[in-house]
């Protein structure tokens, strides 16, 4: 491993923590908004091998938010455009491109042996179907979802229940990316929190989102945690 590639990573980790990040396996499913960056700090970290997982392809109403989007990606599939950004930001690392949906039929099999699970869809079925798959399988799941000038992070362990109680507290949520749109900023944003939640879960270091809910509101300058 390129010690010099890593070098400002280990002013905030030691060396033999930057080393572990090289064995876990992370899965990002949804290579869109909020997977495109969410993949591209993952591989900038070090994370050794990602499986990045959506059966979509780029569009040009993509081209305003996703990091992956662009006119050379323009009718590419998102994971295989994933893998592609991969091999040249950071070849040391190993991206698993699967270019089909999760589905209650294959989802078993794509997240077996994953350390981690980030939840980077846009809907509220198939976010579900992930969360019961992860907690089946007993991986961490960190939640994200944006909407307009908005967004929500949540971490969730296993035998938690967060994706499923949160919106059905607040099930107008689900479906609000249609109605307030997604700027560039907010996936961005969210994206790297979720990467946060995801570096001190894996390393067991500070305080993860655990039955808590971080809100953002960028329109107010308001970011809370709201116990759920």
């Amino acid at each position: 491993m390129s010690e010099e590639r890593y070098l400002r990573n280990m002013t905030m980790l030691s060396p033999e923590e930057n080393e572990r990040l090289h064995s876990f396996c992370v899965a990002v499913v949804g290579c869109g908004g909020l997977g495109g960056y969410v993949i591209e700090m993952l591989g900038r970290l070090g994370i050794g091998r990602i499986t990045a997982i959506d059966g979509d392809c780029f569009e040009p109403t993509n081209l305003n938010r996703q990091l992956l989007a662009d006119q050379t990606t323009l009718g590419a599939n998102k994971a295989l455009a994933a893998k592609a950004r991969m091999q040249l930001v950071n070849p040391l690392i190993e991206v698993a491109a699967v270019s089909e949906h999760l589905t209650a039929e294959n989802g078993r099999q794509l997240l077996a042996g994953q350390d981690l699970v980030i939840d980077a869809l846009d809907a509220l079925e198939p976010r579900l179907l992930l969360q019961e798959l992860a907690r089946e399988l007993e991986i961490p799941l960190i939640h994200g979802a944006v909407a307009g000038w908005y967004g929500r992070i949540t971490t969730i362990f296993p035998g938690d229940d967060g994706i499923s109680r949160l919106y059905r507290q607040r099930p107008q949520a689900a479906g609000r990316q249609q109605t307030l749109g997604t700027p560039s900023f907010t996936p961005a944003l969210v994206a790297a929190v979720q990467v946060s939640e995801a570096l001190k879960v894996l390393l067991g270091q500070g305080e993860p989102l655990r039955h808590k809910l971080l809100y953002i509101d960028l329109h107010s300058n308001l970011w809370q945690t709201i116990d759920y």
